[in-house]
């Protein structure tokens, strides 16, 4: 029979009965002879002592309640095992006394039915009841229980300890027993909301029924495949105990487990319980002595609100339990939040006060560990549980909670003083790569070499029932990673290549709003591979699906372009100066040879001016004028001239012999020291460092933001360079000029460009790296942009996250990730590549070779000169022997004209004797036809010699 069955029995029976009073205590004095105001209280208490402690303190009470004004005595009756013979108890005592409050212990058979009678009586009559001993949860639960304050926290509020437990000893997986009955739903229930969200993982939430196979049960959940963790804790009824404990001693899960069970199962007394076992219990100050005092002095502080209330609340004539009427107390509602708002501080057992479900919001919990079958305080944890309605709000009220834990005192199972790692760690891992460069080398076949490849098969794509796989060996930065990672964490591992040769990229169809990932982050998440060791980058978008350990390689995106070369290496030398300005030079070499030869030639003191004149004499007295400056400045020289002071060369003659040609001498020189200084510096610059460079200046160039139709660049498709582009709102031209020309595999991509088909590649900076280190021909243009890193990615709380994130960190610590990126990345193998940055350039053939041809152009000039010297001398010979043939001729003629002018002057001085007139006349004839041929013979003999020289 129920409860309520014996509540129907008493109100029918009530006014037909004579209570029996012989358990009544009265307090010390009689209510109604006094004329102060005064308050009843009620206690329904578990013995004598109790209720001998609640008068001595009501009484103490009186003698210092506010001005003397109230007076706070008690009734009191022991607790029956008997709901119904409690209830009527009630209804007698609260009519007599006139109580306005009641003090509930705990009952002797410690059931629920105790404080249901009293909460019957209570919520019908809205009469509060203080509570120092029931902590059922299902009391909490305000739809049916409306008046009811606990002094005493419920079983519900160990899940807060339990979390902040596992936090403390940094577990990230547990998995949560409970047994199927309300307490059992409700611990559940708190503890799944605390961990919402947090990082611990409830992994399973298991419940179980009254009949259920303990042995099967365990088994199933420690042995499953998908279940990592080994912190387990139970909530399981008194009555389970032992049999569910001994399953677990039973099937020796006991090292490296971690056993929580509920604080009525380890206070149970249980022979089962084991070393190890953790636990929490309400701290021993918590007793019901300590609650009963706390309880008087929150009640007289409530009260104390009431001291200027109406008259009514106060009258004692009129019973606050009345159970011959149907009417409630009026004022029963108001001193309830009265109640709720009301505190204690510095209590007995602490500090009081309480949240909106009437539960006690600080209470303070002992931490205990079995050890040697005794239990053992290893902490203690102060709680708060003030309301709170999302899993965020209750973590930030329980981060203000205290928690003390020695760890160092825990005796975990199986005697072991070492903490246990709290998951199941796969000795066995499955791992998933992918063939790029310098991370994962690839070659065909089965014979790997132990010492540097392992063997890495990859799935054919085909539809073929049957898998088929092809045999690769692997090697690379990240197998090395990968065997110094299975070393030092001590596992063993598969590994194998993505079958469609994909990193990871999401789509959706349609409206659909579930993510299908492709490539190894697929693999991962299929469960067909446990982590992918590869150069994969960490991305918002692969982050929210799956989760990465430390970055391994920090890095970024890079461009990568082939070498420009110089289009004309055989005008080099040229290069200083541009065409203009080479005109100018030349033009102005000339024109000032022609003023220098103007300025020497119409000075009066140039060379010019003849000093003096001298005869040659050739024979018979005959002469030809010749001059004697042989280093006169003719036009010829002054264009030597002003060519060697260009050049820098040696004048020996031909210099200029007059002021005015000398000044202009002299600017001319400044002038050539000006360009020759200008030109050998501008040489430099243009030579020594003019290196082969990238044709772009980097992310930022022109030629990249603004799309050029012979200007081709592009990335893979579907990377995570590509959903780098796709997602930055300054690269969405870009990313739409490259979406249909992206690459399937970086291989194609960076061959295409060696090829001259692709004029950019954009990729992770490693990768590209490397590539400029094995191919001299290619450079990485501009800085890195999009900086990300590499990280090794599992399943979300998978239990290898935080062991191997340890390990990489202590990896870059100990310089091995440095040795990985020398040895792969930076490495140039046997093709050793000028170092561009650090040495200055060196001058080759093709860089000086128009120089040369230029020398080659003057020794061909100089021998077609030559040749025309030579010609021209000839025909100079030819014409001095002809002269010399015409002079000899001539000198005949003249000396045959000269003999025989003698003869005649012989005949003629004959004849003049005879004949004197006319031989006077004829001689004087005579002289003057001599004196004009001899006239015509010296100017014939000045034109040959003008000839000649």
């Amino acid at each position: 029979m129920n409860f309520f069955s014996y509540s129907f029995i008493f109100f029918l029976t009530f006014p037909f009965i004579k209570l029996q009073t012989t358990d009544i205590i009265n307090g010390t004095k009689n209510l109604f002879e006094f004329d102060y105001p005064h308050i009843t209280i009620l206690g329904a208490l578990t013995n004598n002592e109790h209720i001998k402690i609640l008068n001595e303190h009501t009484n103490q009470l009186y003698s210092i309640s506010l001005n003397h004004e109230i007076y706070l005595s008690s009734q009191s009756f022991i607790l029956d095992s008997n709901p119904l013979l409690i209830t009527m108890k009630l209804c007698e005592i609260g009519n007599l006394s006139h109580a306005k409050a009641i003090i509930a212990g705990r009952g002797l058979d410690e059931n629920d039915l105790t404080l249901t009678a009293i909460s019957y009586v209570s919520d019908f009559y809205h009469i509060p009841v203080l509570t120092i001993a029931s902590r059922e949860d299902l009391f909490s639960d305000k739809a049916f229980y409306n008046f009811i304050v606990r002094l005493v926290p419920p079983y519900l509020y160990e899940a807060d300890a339990w979390f902040s437990m596992i936090r403390k000893l940094k577990y990230t997986k547990v998995v949560l027993i409970y047994s199927q009955d309300e307490e059992g739903r409700m611990v559940a229930s708190r503890f799944q909301m605390l961990a919402e969200d947090s990082d611990i993982h409830i992994e399973r939430m298991e419940e179980y029924e009254s009949n259920a196979n303990f042995t099967s049960l365990i088994s199933n959940l420690t042995y499953e495949d998908r279940l990592l963790a080994r912190v387990f804790i139970i909530h399981t009824r008194i009555e389970d105990t032992d049999e569910l404990l001994s399953v677990i001693v039973r099937l020796q899960h006991l090292e490296n487990f971690v056993w929580i069970i509920n604080e009525r199962s380890l206070t149970s007394n249980s022979t089962a319980l084991f070393d190890g076992i953790l636990g929490v219990r309400l701290h021993n100050s918590f007793n019901e002595e300590n609650l009963l005092i706390d309880a008087t002095k929150l009640l007289m502080n409530t009260f104390d609100k009431f001291n200027n209330h109406t008259s009514l609340f106060w009258d004692t004539k009129i019973p606050a339990i009345n159970c011959l009427s149907t009417e409630s107390w009026p004022y029963g509602k108001d001193l309830y939040r009265e109640l709720l708002n009301a505190s204690v501080i510095n209590g007995i057992t602490g500090n009081i006060e309480f949240n909106e479900e009437g539960d006690r919001v600080e209470s303070l919990y002992e931490i205990i560990n079995i050890q040697q079958g005794q239990l053992k305080v290893v902490g203690n944890y102060r709680s708060n549980t003030s309301t709170c309605y999302t899993s965020s709000m209750c973590r930030q009220i329980i981060e203000k909670t205290e928690l003390k834990l020695d760890e160092q005192e825990i005796i975990w199972p199986n005697g072991l003083r070492r903490k246990p790692d709290g998951i199941r760690t796969r000795r066995n891992v499955s791992v998933v790569t992918i063939a790029a460069k310098p991370f994962i080398f690839v070659r065909s076949g089965n014979d790997c070499d132990p010492s540097t490849e392992v063997l890495c098969p990859r799935k054919k794509l085909n539809d073929s029932i049957n898998d088929e796989y092809e045999n690769f060996c692997c090697r690379g930065y990240c197998i090395d990673l990968l065997q110094e990672l299975s070393k030092n964490l001590s596992f063993a591992y598969t590994l194998h290549l993505v079958a469609d040769s994909k990193y990871g990229s999401c789509e959706k169809e349609g409206d659909d709003k579930h993510k299908r990932w492709d490539g190894m982050v697929g693999e991962l998440l299929n469960y067909q591979a446990d982590m992918i060791i590869a150069p994969l980058t960490i991305s918002p978008e692969r982050a929210e699906d799956i989760e990465f350990t430390k970055p391994f390689k920090y890095q970024g995106i890079t461009i990568l372009v082939k070498k420009t070369t110089s289009s004309s290496n055989l005008a080099s030398f040229l290069q200083p100066f541009e065409r203009n300005l080479w005109m100018m030079v030349l033009l102005s070499v000339h024109v000032v040879a022609v003023v220098l030869y103007l300025l020497d030639r119409f000075s009066p003191f140039g060379r010019f001016r003849f000093s003096s004149q001298q005869k040659i004499e050739r024979g018979n007295g005959l002469t030809i004028e010749a001059n004697t400056e042989e280093d006169a400045l003719n036009l010829s020289r002054a264009l030597w001239f002003t060519w060697g002071i260009l050049l820098n060369s040696g004048i020996g003659e031909g210099t200029p012999r007059s002021f005015s040609a000398r000044v202009l001498g002299m600017v001319w020189a400044g002038f050539a020291m000006i360009m020759v200084a200008s030109y050998t510096a501008n040489l430099a610059a243009f030579l020594v460092l003019d290196r082969p460079d990238a044709s772009i200046s980097g992310i930022n160039d022109a030629r990249l933001r603004n799309p050029q139709d012979n200007f081709t660049y592009a990335t893979v498709k579907g990377s995570s360079v590509d959903m780098y582009f796709k997602r930055q709102v300054e690269f969405s031209t870009m990313y739409r000029t490259m979406e249909s020309k992206n690459y399937l595999t970086a291989e194609d991509a960076i061959q295409d460009l060696i090829d001259e088909h692709l004029k950019a590649f954009i990729w992770d900076s490693p990768r590209l790296e490397y590539e400029a280190a094995q191919d001299c021909d290619l450079v990485t243009a501009g800085e890195l942009f999009g900086r990300s890193s590499y990280g090794i990615a599992l399943r979300k709380k998978d239990a290898w996250i935080n062991p191997l994130s340890h390990a990489i960190l202590s990896f870059h610590e100990k310089g091995f990730m440095e040795k990985l990126d020398n040895e792969w990345i930076f490495s140039k193998g046997a093709k050793e590549c000028p170092d561009r940055s650090s040495s200055p350039a060196t001058l080759r053939v093709n860089n000086m070779l128009g120089v040369f041809l230029l020398v080659a152009g003057g020794i061909f000039a100089g021998f077609f000169l030559l040749a025309i010297e030579i010609a021209f001398k000839r025909r100079k010979e030819k014409l001095e022997k002809e002269m010399e043939v015409s002079r000899n001729a001539l000198l005949h003629w003249r000396k045959k004209i000269e003999k025989r002018k003698q003869r005649s002057i012989v005949y003629e001085s004959d004849n003049q004797q005879q004949q004197q007139p006319t031989a006077d006349t004829d001689s004087l004839n005579e002289l003057s036809s001599n004196r004009i041929d001899h006239h015509k013979l010296s100017n014939m003999t000045n034109n040959t010699t003008n000839l000649i020289y």
